[in-house]
């Protein structure tokens, strides 16, 4: 039986989110809880498969840019994955949704099996690398600057859009929010200026002992001067100033002169997520 999740199913849940966490050929995105209380907490919304009163499948359905995105879907036996599936699919058509969106491990073969079967498509892949701050040491080029401090938010969406970053989802945030985004002291910008124009930046957030390179681009016609490792070396400064011990990174499946770069930087593969997208009419 399929069902919309209740505070009696928690345990249950964590047991499944545990077994998933066990295995890369088990993950997707999930809750990030792992206990009780947390996980009460954040579910809003999903459902469980149950049976013989035990939990023994999960997938939520949440807002996500341009539609919703899938939890999951997590299953023990993977002939349930499909079921789950269409159940959060008669849902997201329920509410008007008109895209959903999942983001299944690469190695997970069994759920992505499944995903097409339920008709949505791969978009690319996304690989995340991780690696210490420190031996990062590259100057930026001559004739190029680079400064801290967010540019204002119409450079900022300028260079965005110009660095071809189709997933910007900071492009729809109000100038309001791009200022307050940036006052955060966890939070650092730097914009590289070539002959004083704003070719390119680099965004890093850090949150206890790690650091994410949220986004690094440079405009098409400023690549391939070393822009980009410049930039790279200035996060990762800030970040090991502040005390962050590790640095992820991430680039596209097509962005392969970032995989390169990240590679012969010394970054190691953490995992690669598939993105899928079914477009679905509404009821």
């Amino acid at each position: 039986m399929i069902r919309p999740v209740r505070r009696e199913d928690l345990e249950g849940l964590l047991a499944l989110l545990r077994w998933t966490d066990q295995e890369e050929d088990r993950k997707a995105l999930t809750p990030e809880a792992r206990d009780p209380e947390g996980l009460a907490e954040e579910l809003e919304d999903g459902l469980v498969l149950v049976r013989e009163g035990r939990v023994e499948g999960y997938v939520g359905l949440y807002p996500f840019w341009d539609g919703a995105v899938l939890e999951g879907p997590l299953a023990y036996r993977k002939e349930d994955l499909l079921p789950l599936l269409e159940s959060a699919l008669s849902a997201a058509r329920s509410r008007g949704y008109g895209r959903v969106y999942a983001f299944p491990n690469e190695k997970n073969a069994d759920l992505q099996a499944a995903l097409e079967r339920a008709g949505f498509v791969a978009l690319f892949t996304t690989y995340y690398f991780v690696k210490p701050p420190e031996g990062l040491d590259y100057e930026p080029p001559e004739g190029v600057v680079i400064r801290k401090g967010f540019p204002g938010a119409a450079l900022y969406r300028e260079v965005y859009q110009k660095s071809e970053d189709t997933w910007g989802l900071r492009l729809r945030w109000s100038d309001e929010e791009l200022e307050e985004h940036f006052q955060d002291p966890g939070i650092a910008l730097f914009v590289a200026y070539e002959n004083g124009r704003a070719v390119g930046m680099a965004e890093v957030e850090k949150e206890d002992h790690e650091a994410t390179l949220a986004y690094l681009g440079v405009v098409p016609e400023a690549r391939g001067k070393g822009i980009g490792r410049a930039l790279l070396a200035k996060a990762a400064d800030w970040a090991r100033r502040k005390g962050a011990r590790l640095l992820r990174v991430r680039a596209h499946d097509h962005e392969k002169e970032a995989v390169d770069l990240y590679k012969r930087l010394g970054f190691t593969l953490e995992e690669g997520v598939v993105t899928y997208l079914k477009e679905i009419a509404a009821r």
